[in-house]
């Protein structure tokens, strides 16, 4: 059983994924790099009235905020569009409902003139109040179209100030759609409750928090995202889990994305070869509020009902995703055309919401299904885990064995000696 913690369990699905470059029924291949579109990338500055603060390396908030764009804005790799849009910029007023509307497109997501877009910025002043969740809703809309990576990268020094619009909830929404788009968001000189709103943010969407106090470190942290946008993109193939087996969907190897409904049961088949191993993970993610403790279940079955392995994971009452794999391998058969073994794999969830909360559609759901020739003796692999550990065991039981023996010789004959003299 393997049992994986977010961050690990979304990069070994992708890893999986890029390993397995199997064909798949419609002409498609699961979960393989498309690479026909430019990645984009829409960095949203927070400029309200408090990025006039002194507290980062002696100057203001916002100059940091500038030096690290415009060093930015040269290290861009050419292949990657991006864009900038701004919060709080323009109102300078008390009035709330025009406040929390202060959101503008400094430069529009495209190819990248670096002359241009530095004079965009050079412009900026602190001004307004902080309105995220508007400016994330039409960030989204800024990268709206196309199948390569979209990314907003959102740099702010204060918590949203136009609730009910609760930005959390906003960036659950854009995570519902389905669309790929990944929010990081950066803290400058953070307070508890701008780092926990933050940290919603990011993980709503699968993105990164980080916390910053320096210009190094704003410059160095943005120049990463950037560059983390322009890598392969992987699109999992959507499919859709029956609620049995026997009207489950057959997968080869790649990446899948499907949705599961609250306490629902997906099924899907996987067809493997004697002398194979099939390794498979599942990720859920929570995209909305959820009660504490939940879990996720995948299971390995037979047609016939027996359970194979399992492998199964626990949360505590994050806003996460949730992951989970197994391994199962066919031992080699003695018939030459001995047939593939149907495997039903089952993934179950004990996610559940509070009075109010949507329930549909279901919890975003991501299936990476391997399917590799397996190593010499499949047996030893599954023996308790120990894979192919078995033969280091014995060889420490044989050595602590034999040292005994020593051991226990030399005390004797020395104990011998001690009498005799």
């Amino acid at each position: 059983m393997i049992t994986r913690t977010r961050l690990a369990a979304g990069a070994c699905a992708l890893l999986a994924a890029l390993a397995a470059g199997m064909a798949f029924p419609a002409g498609a291949v699961a979960g393989e790099p498309t690479g026909e579109d430019a990645p984009k990338v829409d960095l949203v500055l927070d400029v309200s009235g408090s990025m006039r603060t002194r507290d980062i390396d002696g100057g203001t908030r916002m100059a940091a905020a500038k030096q690290a764009f415009n060093e930015v804005l040269d290290a861009t790799p050419e292949e990657v569009q991006l864009g900038i849009r701004t919060l709080g910029a323009d109102y300078p007023g008390d009035d709330r409902k025009t406040g929390c509307k202060d959101t503008a497109q400094l430069y529009p997501v495209g190819p990248l003139d670096r002359t241009e877009a530095k004079t965009a910025v050079a412009t900026l002043s602190p001004t307004g109040w902080t309105p995220i969740g508007p400016a994330l809703l039409k960030a989204a809309d800024d990268l709206d179209g196309g199948d390569g990576s979209k990314r907003i990268v959102l740099i702010s020094d204060g918590e949203d100030t136009c609730a009910p619009l609760d930005p959390c909830e906003v960036a659950r929404e854009i995570a519902a759609k389905g669309i790929g788009l990944t929010i990081d968001t950066l803290g400058l000189v953070p307070n508890t409750k701008m780092r926990q709103q933050l940290s919603c943010i990011a993980e709503a969407t699968g993105g990164t928090y980080t916390s910053v106090e320096h210009t190094a470190e704003l410059t160095d942290k943005v120049n990463q995202l950037v560059d983390r946008a322009a890598d392969p993109v992987v699109t999992p193939v959507a499919t859709e889990g029956a609620d049995a087996c026997a009207k489950a969907p057959t997968l080869k190897s790649g990446l899948y994305t499907d949705r599961e409904e609250f306490g629902q049961q997906r099924w899907y088949r996987v067809d493997v070869e004697p002398g194979q191993e099939l390794r498979t993970s599942v990720s859920v993610g929570a995209d909305r509020a959820v009660n504490p403790s939940y879990g996720v279940l995948l299971r390995a079955v037979t047609v016939h009902g027996r359970e194979i392995v399992r492998g199964e994971a626990t949360g505590n009452g994050r806003t996460d995703v949730l992951s989970t794999g197994l391994r199962y391998p066919k031992q080699e058969s003695d018939e030459e055309d001995a047939p593939a073994e149907a495997v039903c794999l089952q993934v179950t969830n004990s996610f559940s919401v509070a009075s109010g909360v949507k329930t549909t559609p279901g919890l975003p759901l991501e299936l990476t299904v391997d399917v590799v020739d397996g190593p010499g003796d499949s047996a030893d692999v599954a023996a308790f885990g120990l894979g192919r550990g078995w033969w280091l065991l014995g060889l420490l039981v044989l050595v602590g064995f034999l040292a005994g023996l020593l051991w226990g010789w030399l005390s004797r004959w020395r104990f011998a000696i001690w009498r005799t003299n």
